[in-house]
């Protein structure tokens, strides 16, 4: 029953992930930058703490009561994953919604697998599975051949955006993909792909803080364990999050004279701002739900894994929803769906290595 939970959990935060950018699709005037800082306000700032304080009063005083180095880990983890939201919001841009969600979260799913027991292994850190350890048991081979087949999937997704491109005429590209690059969109998006998997390395340097969070008597399902301790940890993760967008977001509105939209009154500024708060705040969802699917099925790993295969197919059906692809060939809707099958097939894979 615990496991089906979350399962359940994951796949209300898998589709709120899969989700989030919808509402910016609703925003006009505004620059990207704009709405972009605007909705991720609602995401790292605003909502978070409003979450943690709902759930566990008393958040502060544990964020308070770590150690510094504990501290610093989170929010510099936060940071580096930061880069990852950022540049995830400019994949979905130039790719759209179902080549650039397939492409981010599969090579988050490899480089999620592949990074810690690296590291582990280069720094000797005792206790963990290092690389060493995955090549010589059933598991981590099996991690490794999930992460090979990662490479394939995303090859064939970046062949489907490259037949997309020569078949479709720029007009067509723009309707459904406005600022539609295949070649700017898929670097931008394996780098967030990499970057994107340090969030849940920060979760794992935040144990302490989520230990100490589930020592507070449960404030919304009393007599249950506590779905919330995640809550804590997010707080810091997402304040690096905050760095790294607030400042680039700044920078781009300065260059672009952007910052002026803001209170643009030729713009439609209620509506901007409500879709823009929406965004946000649906984006933050997904950890929400991410955290309490956690504190069911226990494996960082695993929950990592669940929730990036739902996000995987809540955006492609946003992808379908959009006519992403309608006018190309079937070869290329087949590629594309080969592609994402393959994906979906190494995130299961790298899920069943690690719980072996």
């Amino acid at each position: 029953m615990q496991a089906l939970l979350g399962v359940l959990f994951h796949s209300i935060g898998g589709f709120a992930s899969g989700s989030f950018y919808m509402p910016f699709n609703k925003v006009r005037q505004w620059s990207w930058e704009t709405y972009w800082l605007v909705g991720g306000l609602f995401s790292w700032l605003i909502v978070p703490p409003l979450a943690a304080w709902l759930t566990i009063p008393n958040f502060m005083d544990i964020i308070a009561a770590a150690s510094s180095e504990i501290f610093w880990v989170v929010y510099m983890l936060g940071v580096l994953w930061g880069i990852g939201g950022l540049t995830y919001g400019l994949g979905v841009r130039y790719l759209g919604m179902s080549l650039g969600n397939s492409v981010i979260l599969g090579t988050t799913a490899a480089f999620g697998a592949m990074v810690p027991p690296i590291f582990y292994d280069i720094m000797n850190v005792a206790g963990k599975e290092t690389f060493t350890d995955m090549i010589n048991s059933t598991g981590g081979l099996v991690v490794l051949l999930g992460v090979v087949v990662c490479l394939v999937g995303i090859a064939l997704t970046g062949r489907a955006g490259i037949l997309k491109e020569k078949e479709l005429s720029a007009e067509q590209k723009s309707a459904s993909v406005k600022d539609f690059s295949m070649g700017k969109g898929l670097v931008v998006a394996i780098i967030s792909g990499v970057l994107s998997a340090f969030f849940n390395y920060g979760l794992e340097a935040g144990k302490s803080l989520a230990a100490e969070a589930a020592k507070v008597p449960d404030q919304l399902f009393e007599g249950s364990s506590h779905l919330f301790a995640n809550n804590v940890t997010f707080v810091v993760i997402l304040w690096g999050g905050l760095t790294t967008n607030l400042i680039w977001c700044l920078i781009l509105s300065f260059r672009n004279k952007s910052y002026g939209e803001y209170v643009d009154k030729k713009t439609p500024l209620m509506r901007n701002y409500l879709f823009a708060a929406l965004a946000g705040t649906t984006w933050f969802l997904q950890f929400f739900f991410f955290g309490m699917g956690e504190s069911k099925i226990g494996n960082g790993a695993s929950s990592w894994i669940l929730h990036m295969s739902t996000i995987i197919l809540t955006a492609n059906m946003w992808g379908i929803y959009n006519k992403e692809w309608k006018g190309t060939s079937k070869k290329t809707i087949m590629t594309i769906s080969a592609g994402i099958a393959v994906i979906f097939l190494s995130v299961l894979l790298v899920g069943l290595g690690n719980s072996l």
